[in-house]
Parts: structure tokens; sequence; C-alpha cells
């Protein structure tokens, strides 16, 4: 692995995502769970100045002392932090400042990388790459959080490309009784939280090969799944009543017609098409509504070699929990993932704005029940 080519790579990668942006879609924070972009461009940049270059680059000046406090996301080990709800309310710096420090970092980076690093700092180097390419996803996610809640919807880019995604009717996949090897093994980099690879019994199961549509979908909301307790959790109906839910996420009822907010603005909804930004709360009821349920993270494990995945992240049944054996790292590092292992959702997968040769069967995303922001779709099992 060439480190500076794959440095490059992934910056590069990141600027590109942005390129389509004004400056002022930069400075936009509509909800707390969305993160204006500026913010996602400097905290990439903080992670590798605070976690390589100031640790160990011999001689590197930091470019502004006061970015620790405001590019720090969660890390309690680094120090203090604006709070994540203030983000948007940082006028300065400005975005220009933001790739000042973007371009002051790359090149430190560059010159730190002509000299292979050791062993323990190459690790922390992929982990970097890794990050920024997860932030990567979330400025998508957000970019279209950020122009969907604009009243005008405006495009983000008309050159985007959606990817095809199956869905319709087809049969089940039947899953063997008997012990499955689930998590990371082998070579390669893999998250602290897909390991260590351990055995699970699952009973007979079946699975879905496609994920469910939007034409599907919409006979449950026409069947009056949101006004039907039946189907939800108590929480979950909580959620529905407090928020007056009647729909996916960008999905918009106008004279008659469902239209759904893309990349490309507003447009008439595809019903072949995944449904996508659910709650897990809603992909329970239309489970419930079904008469099936969500696969847990280990049946979807262990079933995925046997369908097409990577469109939509899909919820799960499973909580986010650690595996037998798992152990933080010392230091911040350690606060990468074990401290989220609460109160969670697992999903599975990747979605069509996750970066490429970013995702892999054994890779675990969590979010709380309630958030659908994010690429969310749904595969049924029972």
């Amino acid at each position: 692995m060439d480190l500076t080519d794959c440095y490059k790579k992934v910056r590069q990668r990141t600027e590109y995502i942005c390129s389509p942006l004004q400056t002022e879609d930069y400075v936009v924070q509509p909800v707390v769970d969305v993160s204006p972009p500026k913010w996602h461009i400097g905290h990439t940049t903080w992670f590798f100045e605070t976690f390589i270059l100031k640790p160990y680059f011999m001689g590197y000046e930091e470019f502004n002392s006061n970015y620790n406090y405001v590019f720090n996301s969660y890390y309690e080990t680094v120090g203090n932090r604006v709070i994540r709800t203030d983000r948007g309310n940082l006028s300065r710096p400005t975005v220009n400042d933001i790739y000042q420090y973007r371009a002051y970092v790359d090149e430190a980076m560059e010159k730190f990388l002509s000299v292979e690093p050791a062993a323990d700092v190459k690790e922390l180097i992929i982990l970097g790459f890794n990050h920024e390419e997860q932030h990567q996803e979330l400025l998508l996610t957000d970019i279209k959080y950020i122009l969907g809640h604009n009243p005008l919807f405006p495009p983000y880019s008309t050159t985007y490309v959606s990817p095809h995604a199956e869905t319709g009717e087809a049969e089940f996949i039947k899953m063997d009784e008997g012990i499955y090897e689930i998590g990371f093994t082998g070579e390669g980099f893999c998250f602290d939280n897909e390991l260590n690879q351990h055995k699970v019994y699952l009973n007979a199961y079946e699975i879905s090969p496609h994920l469910v549509s939007n034409a599907e979908y919409l006979e449950f909301m026409n069947s009056g799944g949101y006004h039907d307790f039946r189907h939800w959790h108590a929480e979950g109906w909580d959620w529905v009543k407090a928020n007056n839910v009647e729909s996916p996420l960008y999905w918009h009822l106008i004279d008659g017609e469902w239209n759904n907010y893309t990349y490309h603005g507003l447009e008439s909804l595809n019903l072949k098409n995944p449904v996508c930004h659910i709650s897990y709360f809603e992909a329970y009821a239309y489970a419930s509504w079904k008469g099936l349920r969500l696969p847990t993270e280990f049946e979807w494990e262990a079933a995925a070699p046997k369908f097409s995945w990577g469109k939509s992240w899909e919820w799960t049944e499973s909580s986010y929990l650690p595996y037998p054996g798992f152990a933080k790292a010392s230091g911040a590092i350690g606060e990468y993932n074990g401290k989220f292992m609460v109160n969670q959702k697992v999903l599975r997968g990747a979605s069509e704005v996750t970066s490429p040769g970013h995702s892999r069967i054994t890779y675990r995303n969590f979010f709380q029940t309630n958030l659908r922001w994010q690429f969310t779709g749904i595969r049924l099992a029972r």
C-alpha cells in the first residue's frame, strides 16, 4: 500500500463531494444530527493533525490552537469542544480558512509520509483513511438533508447517478440451523467493533433476497399503517404521534401524487426503488404489518453472500453491543466505537453514498431507533 497515494485519493474525494456546493451550503445545520459541510472538512483534517502530526512529526507547528476546540467531535481524552448543536453557529473560521487549514495539514502529511512510518503509526493513518471515508458518507447524507429541507428543493448535482437496486417478488433464501462464524478475520482493515470473530447458533430461518420497494411500502401507508398502533412499539407509536409522521423522509404528496427529494431535486416517486430514509420504528412496523420480521445482524451476515446488498443500510433486530472479547484501545482512539454501545440498533450492508471499498460483510453501522436521515432501508426475514 502506497500511503501517500491513498492519502491523496481519500482527501481529494472529500473535496470532490463538496465541489457542487455554494459557500452558503457549507454552514447550515438544520438539526442536531446534521453537521455543516465545513465542519466535516475541518474535523477530518483535525484528525490527521491531532493523531498523526502533533505526536509523531517532529517540528510540526499546529495550524491554529483554537481548532482543537472547534473540530474535536467527541474525544474526551483530547479536551473540550464546541457542543454538537452549536456547529452551525460557527461563522468563523470561514470556509476559506478551513480549506487553508486542510492544505496546510495535507502538505505536512505528505512530508511525513515521505518516510515509512512505524507499524503502530501506520495503523493510525489507515484508521484516518477509514474515518474520513465515514465522513464522506456523512457529508453526502448531511448535504441531502440540508438541500432537501430548503423550501426550493435545489438539486445537489444534475450529474449524480443513483445505483440500480433490485426489488420485487422473489423466493426467500432458506438458511439451515447451525453454528456460524460472525465477525472479521484475516488481513486488511476493520473497525474494532467487528472483532472478535466468534461462533453463534442460529435456528433455521428465511431471508428476502431483495429490499422492500417504495411500492410495497406505499401499500403499508395506504392500508393505514401509520394510524394503526398494533404494528408499532410503544416508543415508536409515541414518535409517530409526536412528530406527525405519515411517510418516509423526503416524500412529499403534491396534487395527489407522491414525490421524492433526490440529489437531482424533487422528482416523481420511483415505485421500483427500495424504500429509503426510514427509522427503525418504521422498519419494524412494516415488518409487523407483513406478518414478518427484521433479521438479526447475525442472520444478515450469515446470509449476505447469497444476496445483493450495499444500496441502503439495512435495519436489523440487533442491539449494538460488543462481541465476546471486545476491548477498547487505550487513549482517545478507544473512544471510537465502544462508548456508543448502548440504546442503538445495528445496521448492516452499506449505502449508495458509502465510499468505494469501504464496505464489507462484517461492517457494523449503528444509529438510534428514531433516526432516518441516513440511507436506511428494510430487508425482511421469517
